[in-house]
């Protein structure tokens, strides 16, 4: 692959490290704008007529991403990354609800009628647009950076993206068996979706994701349970943690995508799961982010539970003190800064930890 990262060898092994539980990351998820010449001189693509348009329309999805990315900071361990989202949960249109084209971001709309029946069909809308998405990326990228897997999502979460929230809890309780079955069969279908967008995607073995632009050498996703803030710890091991263990079984390179504070409860049941590769943790809106003093003995028992860790939006105060406390073993730790010369600030701080760029 002939990136345009030019400092690719060093990132790729730092996070082959990092996701052996051995090395560190220095990275962004949001993107920062690269300073001075763009990675290559591209012109800007129109302004989009319509907001389906700017959403829905492959071909001018990947044109702008193309100029997005020539324009977008590389350093450190900043990926290249072509951002193909269509909505959080996006699995959940290709089994039958909706997506909504909004200003900043694309809703999913549950279905009202949803009849109970989920299966992957073909000729789906979204289903057909999501793989003409990310063919349209690839056909542009010519492999100079990575096309992302979107965020479809799986279990309990893209049910109750289907059918609504209040449907799945009242089966938890009223209906269990049949709830059980479900996930069962969104699990199946998520493999499917999964290996038919990984074999779009895929350089060599290797892919990226898009939520947290995380890479890996292999299969790599990204896992989650948000609902599960509403339900017990008991239903966590009935209705997630079986169906999150076979995920992880079968994709080698997992990501668990820990979500607020209520959450924080599931956190043991997670970590029981030996397959899995590694914890990210969003403290949700309100709270301290990730670089603050509070959640670095979590981080340490995630690390002692043998997982590698991702801390979001650490300002540049924070990263001194959290590799302090923390170690620098096992944590891709995204910034939350500004400018490219704060970053530099950022990578200075992690040399002192023996870290490479």
């Amino acid at each position: 692959m002939k990136t345009w990262k030019t400092n690719w060898a060093q990132s790729r092994q730092n996070y082959i490290d990092w996701w052996a539980g051995n090395g560190m990351v220095i990275t962004m998820w949001e993107a920062c704008k690269k300073e001075g010449a763009p990675t290559i001189v591209i012109s800007e693509p129109p302004k989009s007529q319509t907001l389906d348009q700017r959403w829905f329309d492959p071909t001018y999805r990947a044109e702008n991403i193309h100029f997005f990315l020539a324009n977008t900071s590389l350093k450190g361990d900043i990926l290249p990354v072509a951002n193909t989202q269509l909505g959080p949960g996006s699995m959940a249109a290709i089994l039958g609800a909706s997506l909504e084209a909004r200003e900043d971001t694309i809703w999913i709309r549950h279905n009202e009628g949803f009849n109970g029946e989920l299966k992957l069909d073909p000729e789906n809308r979204w289903w057909k647009l999501h793989l003409d998405l990310l063919k349209a990326c690839k056909a542009k990228a010519q492999g100079q950076y990575f096309v992302g897997c979107p965020d479809i999502m799986e279990g309990l979460d893209v049910l109750a993206s289907i059918r609504g929230n209040d449907s799945v809890l009242m089966d938890m309780m009223l209906d269990p068996d049949g709830l059980e079955e479900q996930v069962r069969q969104v699990n199946a279908i998520y493999f499917d979706v999964f290996d038919q967008i990984y074999d779009i995607i895929r350089e060599g073995d290797e892919m990226a994701f898009c939520y947290f632009s995380i890479w890996a050498p292999g299969k790599c996703s990204k896992f989650q349970s948000d609902i599960s803030v509403m339900i017990s710890e008991a239903d966590f091991r009935r209705f997630v943690q079986p169906y999150l263990r076979e995920q992880c079984r079968r994709i080698p390179y997992s990501l668990y995508h820990l979500d607020g504070v209520d959450a924080i409860r599931h956190l043991d049941a997670v970590l029981e799961i030996e397959e899995l590769k590694a914890v990210q943790w969003t403290p949700g809106y309100g709270q301290p982010q990730g670089g603050n003093a509070c959640w670095f003995d979590m981080y340490k028992k995630i690390k002692a539970a043998g997982k590698s860790v991702i801390p979001c939006w650490v300002t540049l105060d924070e990263l001194k003190p959290l590799l302090d406390e923390v170690g620098p073993e096992g944590l891709n730790i995204e910034m939350d800064i500004q400018t490219e010369q704060e970053f530099e600030q950022a990578l200075r701080i992690a040399e002192a930890f023996n870290y490479k760029s």
